[in-house]
């Protein structure tokens, strides 16, 4: 893997504190790595070490105080409003613990949204059999499992085919089998489509499938490193 690829997206001496004066509380202090197109990211650290701060401010819904973040060599602190927008809309896909559908559309019809944003969707139908929900299309969220209900929101993120996935703790409400089936899904998608993703997790059995890891604690990178030992989702245990 080339310099260039390695750098596909680049965190440089990234800093954020929240409050002012005695109250202050510096939750990035200065951290710096890049992660390469196509790869499988963790970050793993407690409550308090800047992994969701670190995760909003990769897609744009925050901003550092200090630092930078480039994505194939755009720097997020050159863009104005405007083309922060069109950043987050044609080239990010979010998806959170919750799963934030549209109550009264359908699975395809929730799906759909994801697409009006982009210039470059996936085939919906397509990606429906991907994620299993070929034959709930039909349905209402209220009509699925918390399981489903993921894989819709996985679909809505994707259907974008975004250059980069992130996932907040996406398997934070689901049961350990659920959970397991979402992360071979996510696996699955990394495979097919190439999209790099960013994943937020506090479950350490989740980096071993992972390319790359991170682990933050008090707002620092305390271990960066790829792995050589990357096993397949079905096969992980906690």
């Amino acid at each position: 893997m080339s310099k260039e690829e390695r750098k596909f997206l680049e965190i440089a001496d990234l800093r954020k504190g929240f409050g002012s004066g005695d109250t202050r509380q510096e939750v990035l202090r200065g951290m710096s790595f890049s992660v390469a197109k196509g790869e499988f990211c963790v970050f793993l650290g407690p409550s308090g070490s800047g992994k969701s701060t670190l995760l909003n401010i990769i897609g744009g819904i925050d901003s550092a105080d200090s630092g930078y973040i480039s994505i194939n060599g755009d720097k997020l602190e050159d863009m104005d409003e405007k083309r922060l927008t069109q950043y987050r809309r044609k080239h990010l896909g979010y998806v959170f613990q919750m799963y934030n559908l549209i109550g009264n559309l359908n699975v395809k019809e929730n799906i759909e949204v994801g697409a009006y944003l982009s210039d470059a969707s996936l085939d919906i139908d397509e990606l429906l059999r991907t994620l299993g929900l070929y034959e709930h299309r039909h349905k209402l969220p209220n009509q699925l499992s918390g399981g489903q209900q993921q894989r819709v929101s996985i679909g809505r993120a994707i259907v974008k085919n975004p250059d980069i996935l992130l996932c907040d703790e996406p398997t934070g409400a689901l049961d350990y089998n659920t959970s397991k089936e979402i992360l071979k899904l996510i696996e699955d998608i990394n495979r097919k489509y190439q999209n790099t993703i960013i994943m937020v997790t506090h479950n350490e059995a989740i980096k071993n499938m992972a390319d790359h890891i991170i682990k933050l604690r008090d707002g620092k990178i305390r271990y960066n490193e790829i792995n050589k030992k990357k096993i397949p989702a079905e096969d992980l245990e906690w």
